[in-house]
C-alpha cells in the first residue's frame, strides 16, 4: 500500500475555506515542510474574497498530534534551522488571519496541534478529543509568544497545568477552562461546523473584522473602525433587512 504524502490540503466552497492536516502515518503529525507551507498557505486564502471564514482540522480521526520530531531530528545542527520559530510563525499567520477561524477538532490535539488550536478564532471538538502541550516532556522552552497567547485563553493557572505537567486533558476540562468552545458528540462536529461556519459567512465582515482587532487588543484603530463603518454601508443594510424581514447583503470586504 502506497503511503499517503504529508501536506497541508485545502478546498473553498460556499465561502469557507477548509485547511486539512494530512499525515496520517504520524497522527497528522507537521512536518518541517508543513510548518514552512502553512503562512504561504493562508496569505493565499486571505486573498481571495471569496474566503469569508476558515476550518482547520485534520484529517481522518485525529487533529495533530504535534511536530513530527523525525522530520525535525534530520536538520539538527543547522545554524540557520530554528524548528520552533518555524512553528511559530505558521501560529502568528494563522491568529493574523484576517477573517474568522475555527478549529474542528477530533482525537489528539497535542504540541504543535493545540499550538495551532489556539490560534484559531474558536475551537470546537468532538467528545473524546484530547488536548495537551508538552514541551516539558523535551525539555524544550515553550515560545514566549505562544506561551502568552495560551495564558490570554485559558488564564495562567491552566497553562500552568498544561505546561508544567505535559499532560493531555479531555473534552469536559477543555471546555471548562475555555481551551475550547464547544463539544459535540461523537458523529456531530462535520454537521455543527459546517452550519456555524455557514453562520459566520453570512454576517458582517466588516463587524468580523473589526471585533477580530478589539478582541487582540489592538487600541490604535478605533477611528479608522469607525470610518469604515460609516463609508462601508453595512449598518444601513443589516436594519433595512432586519425591518424588511429578509437576510442581509452585506458589501464590506478586508
Amino acid at each position: 500500500m502506497e503511503r499517503e504524502e504529508a501536506q497541508l490540503r485545502h478546498a473553498v466552497a460556499d465561502g469557507v475555506a477548509t485547511v486539512v492536516i494530512s499525515h496520517p502515518a504520524k497522527r497528522n503529525a507537521m512536518t518541517a515542510a508543513m510548518w514552512q507551507a502553512l503562512p504561504a498557505l493562508l496569505e493565499r486564502l486571505a486573498a481571495d474574497p471569496a474566503v469569508r471564514a476558515l476550518v482547520l482540522t485534520g484529517s481522518g480521526d485525529t487533529f495533530c498530534a504535534g511536530a513530527d520530531i523525525s522530520s525535525l531530528r534530520d536538520r539538527v545542527g543547522d545554524p540557520d534551522y530554528d524548528p520552533q520559530a518555524l512553528a511559530v510563525a505558521a501560529e502568528e499567520a494563522l491568529a493574523a488571519f484576517p477573517r474568522p477561524t475555527l478549529a474542528a477538532v477530533r482525537g489528539f490535539c497535542v504540541g504543535g496541534g493545540s499550538q495551532l488550536a489556539a490560534a484559531c478564532d474558536l475551537r470546537f471538538a468532538e467528545e473524546g478529543a484530547s488536548f495537551g502541550i508538552t514541551p516539558a516532556k523535551l525539555g524544550i522552552v515553550y515560545a514566549a509568544s505562544s506561551t502568552r497567547r495560551l495564558v490570554a485563553l485559558i488564564g495562567p493557572a491552566a497553562a500552568k497545568h498544561l505546561l508544567f505537567s505535559g499532560e493531555l486533558i479531555g473534552t469536559e476540562r477543555a471546555l471548562r477552562t475555555g481551551l475550547v468552545d464547544e463539544v459535540l458528540p461523537a458523529g456531530e462536529l462535520d454537521k455543527r461546523v459546517e452550519s456555524y461556519v455557514r453562520i459566520l459567512a453570512s454576517r458582517s465582515q466588516l463587524t468580523q473584522a473589526a471585533a477580530k482587532e478589539f478582541a487582540a487588543g489592538r487600541e490604535d484603530r478605533d477611528a479608522y473602525w469607525a470610518e469604515q463603518a460609516r463609508r462601508s454601508g453595512d449598518t444601513a443594510e443589516g436594519v433595512a433587512a432586519f425591518l424588511e424581514r429578509r437576510a442581509p447583503h452585506f458589501t464590506w470586504t478586508t
